[in-house]
Formats: structure tokens, C-alpha cells, sequence
């Protein structure tokens, strides 16, 4: 393109960050600055979303500075972009402070807010803003019972996950989705509630995914619980065979319990299939500087 305005840069920008290409996104925004575009709320938005999904709070705060000092108006498109930032990007007290301060909340600004208390393992905080938002009529959707779903799990309360499961369907007409059985396997697994887990995926009218198969290994494994691993590597193996989180969590249920033999027989098995155990990631923020 001979000309690009605002509206070509901010399509670009927010390309890059629906298909995950934050940093690219980033850097586009760099490009669009340098290029003396001036960029408006849609763009702010989809540049927040990139900080967002690349966790750079740095970047984020300097670009909220921009916003500021720009004179744009916060209306709640762009509030809740800097709300979803902030929690997600590690400040869920910023993230609260601007959620405060928003004359209007919408259903995705509840559910960044409740995801992100859910996500810094707040599970209270999470449940008591669902709450609210019941209060104040807004009606919840499926992204909503997984934030609260998933707040419960990570606070180890099995009967208020119970309860707000069971009720999507009854109070809000939400029939229960894969994300959704994941959150309760993942809530039960917590807890050691291991065969309530089996019993959820045995009943669930839809077929597991790697998702909720994985959820249930992973609590397998943190419980050493050979009896429903080797029920749920039976389950994952028929989606993918040779998933390396099968022959981890089995040679670690083993190798706890003494069984050696088997441990190098699942280490051969994992070389004869060429599955390598899955690496840890860590993110490393550069100096970036936005403006």
C-alpha cells in the first residue's frame, strides 16, 4: 500500500493478535507511531490485547501512559482491554482499581475481572464479583462459569464448583461444554477427589478431549493414583498415541512406589515412539520501549 491510514494499521495490528502473533503485533504498533499515524481507541485495544496475550506488563503500562497523555476517552471497549492487560499480566490490583472506575461494565468486562482473580488464584475475590455481576443483572455466558469454574479449582471449593456447574443449566439455560467438564476434572483432581473425576468423564454426554484427559493425568500424577492413570493414559492415547504427558505421569507413579522395572520399560517405550517430554518455557521481556 502507497497510503495506509489509521484503519489499515489497526487491521494489521489486530490480525497479528487474533492469530497469536503478539510480539509482531507489538512491533507493527512501533512501525505506526514511527510512521506519525495517530492511533485511536480500536487501536489502543487491540495493542493492550497484545500485551496482554505476551504477558508484557512494561510494554502495557507504557502504552495505558500513551492513552493517558493522548486524551482518548476510556470508553468500555478500551477500559476492559486494560483490565484484561492488567490481570493478565500479573497487577490484578491495577486491573481491579480501572474495573472500579468504569462507569459502564459490560458481560466481558465481568468476565476479566472474574478471570482474573481466577487466574491469580483469588477464588473468593472471583466467586464474590460473580456475585455482583448476578446482582447488578447481567446475565453470565459460557466464558463466565469457565472463570468461575475455574476459581473454584484453584481455591479447593468442590461444593461451590458443584453447585455453579449444576445451575448453568438449570438458572442460565448454558448446557456444559468440554471446557467446562475440564474445569470439574481439574476441581476434582485438586482435591483428590480422583474417582469422582472418572465418574464425571464416564457420564459426560460428549466425548473427552485431550483437554479434560489431561487434567485428570495431571491430578493423577500429583496424587500418585496408578489405578485412574492408567484409565486416563487409556483414554488420551486414544486421541493421540504416544502423548508424552502418558509416559511422564506413569514413570513418575512408578518410580514413587518403587516399581522400577517399570519405570525403564515405559522409558524404552517413550524412545522406541521418538515422544520427547514436554520442555518448560519461560518468557523473557525485552527492553521495549513504546513511547
Amino acid at each position: 500500500m502507497r497510503e495506509r491510514n489509521v484503519i489499515s494499521w489497526t487491521a494489521m495490528i489486530k490480525g497479528y493478535v487474533r492469530y497469536g502473533k503478539f510480539v509482531y503485533a507489538l512491533e507493527l504498533f512501533l512501525l505506526m507511531l514511527n510512521s506519525e499515524i495517530r492511533p485511536n481507541h480500536f487501536t489502543f485495544s487491540s495493542v493492550l490485547d497484545a500485551c496482554a496475550g505476551c504477558s508484557s506488563l512494561s510494554v502495557g503500562n507504557q502504552v495505558h501512559s500513551f492513552i493517558l497523555k493522548s486524551g482518548i476517552h476510556l470508553d468500555v471497549v478500551l477500559s476492559t482491554s486494560l483490565v484484561n492487560m492488567y490481570a493478565k499480566c500479573g497487577d490484578i490490583k491495577a486491573a481491579f482499581c480501572i474495573f472500579e472506575s468504569m462507569e459502564k461494565k459490560n458481560l466481558v468486562s465481568w468476565n476479566s475481572i472474574i478471570g482474573g482473580y481466577a487466574r491469580h488464584g483469588l477464588a473468593k475475590r472471583a466467586l464474590e464479583e460473580f456475585d455482583r455481576m448476578i446482582k447488578g443483572s447481567v446475565k453470565p455466558n459460557r466464558i463466565t462459569y469457565v472463570n468461575v469454574l475455574s476459581a473454584c479449582g484453584h481455591g479447593g471449593l468442590v461444593e461451590e464448583g458443584e453447585r455453579h456447574f449444576n445451575s448453568m443449566k438449570t438458572k442460565c439455560g448454558i448446557h456444559a461444554g468440554l471446557e467446562h467438564y475440564a474445569c470439574m476434572v481439574d476441581l476434582y483432581g485438586r482435591a483428590g477427589q480422583l474417582k469422582k473425576a472418572e465418574k464425571l468423564i464416564k457420564e459426560m454426554p460428549l466425548e473427552p478431549d485431550v483437554v479434560v484427559w489431561g487434567a485428570l493425568i495431571g491430578a493423577c500424577g500429583l496424587h500418585s493414583c496408578l489405578e485412574v492413570g492408567e484409565f486416563a493414559a487409556g483414554g488420551l492415547c486414544k486421541l493421540e498415541q504416544g502423548h508424552p504427558a502418558v509416559f511422564s505421569m506413569l514413570s513418575k507413579i512408578h518410580g514413587e512406589k518403587g516399581v522400577w522395572s517399570s519405570v525403564i520399560e515405559i522409558r524404552r517405550m517413550l524412545k522406541e515412539s521418538h515422544t520427547r517430554k514436554q520442555k518448560a518455557g519461560s518468557w523473557v521481556e525485552s527492553r521495549s520501549v513504546v513511547c
